[in-house]
């Protein structure tokens, strides 16, 4: 008991004291994570608003696609990643592999549906009379589109908070893509996978701390985005 209260305070001592190690994994962990969520939501957002607005052959099945692919294993997202990156591989060419770049393909690739998945439900799910009206007073396609994006901006930005949850917990398919490389390609989750292997639970701890405190910032917004877009 001793032991585990005394990891705590030296938990604590390394994030009141900005210890120089935890910053730059933090760091990188919000650039990686960012980077993939920025990636996902301006291909996601408009994929959505397609998906939701247009009729074209196979829109179900892309819709299904996407909802299926919600659930995608990150182990498996990070093989696919490491198979295309591979010096052996279409995409080898690039020298990406165990870089910071091949991480915010994988997390991409596992935000992706998210975002296209919960934006199009919040644009679906806008009153149908918002797209009649704003056609009726001459409002191009385009116009129209945007409107009901507008509509469904609390949903849309949802879709975008929990996709971000998503990437800032993930470890399998980052730890495959980018080696768990000190200093380089090391982040919060695969430090506190191998520190607690090697036994030095402070800075594990420190970071368990930090994460958990960011998941509750992600889930506090998220909940005043649904509650706002509820009393609209």
């Amino acid at each position: 008991m001793d032991s585990i209260i005394e990891g705590f305070k030296k938990a604590f001592i390394l994030i009141f004291n900005l210890n120089t190690e935890l910053l730059g994994i933090i760091f990188l962990s919000l650039k990686v994570s960012g980077s993939a969520l920025l990636v996902s939501a301006v291909i996601g957002i408009p994929l959505s608003a397609i998906l939701g607005l247009k009729k074209f052959p196979a829109k179900g099945f892309v819709i299904s696609l996407m909802n299926t692919f919600m659930g995608l294993p990150p182990v498996v997202v990070g093989l696919f990643v490491y198979i295309l990156l591979s010096r052996s591989g279409p995409l080898g060419f690039m020298g990406l592999l165990y870089t910071p770049s091949a991480m915010v393909i994988a997390q991409t690739i596992l935000a992706l549906p998210i975002v296209v998945s919960l934006c199009h439900s919040a644009i679906v799910g806008v009153d149908p009379i918002i797209k009649q009206a704003s056609m009726t007073l001459g409002a191009t396609p385009f116009q129209t589109t945007i409107t009901i994006i507008k509509e469904a901006r609390y949903g849309i930005m949802s879709g975008v908070i929990a996709a971000f949850g998503r990437v800032m917990a993930e470890v399998g398919a980052i730890l495959i893509v980018g080696g768990n490389i000190a200093g380089y390609t090391r982040v919060v989750t695969t430090t506190i996978a191998l520190e607690t292997d090697k036994g030095n639970f402070e800075l594990a701890l420190a970071l368990g701390i930090i994460l958990l405190t960011i998941s509750l910032l992600i889930n506090v917004v998220l909940h005043f985005i649904q509650k706002k877009g509820m009393v609209k």
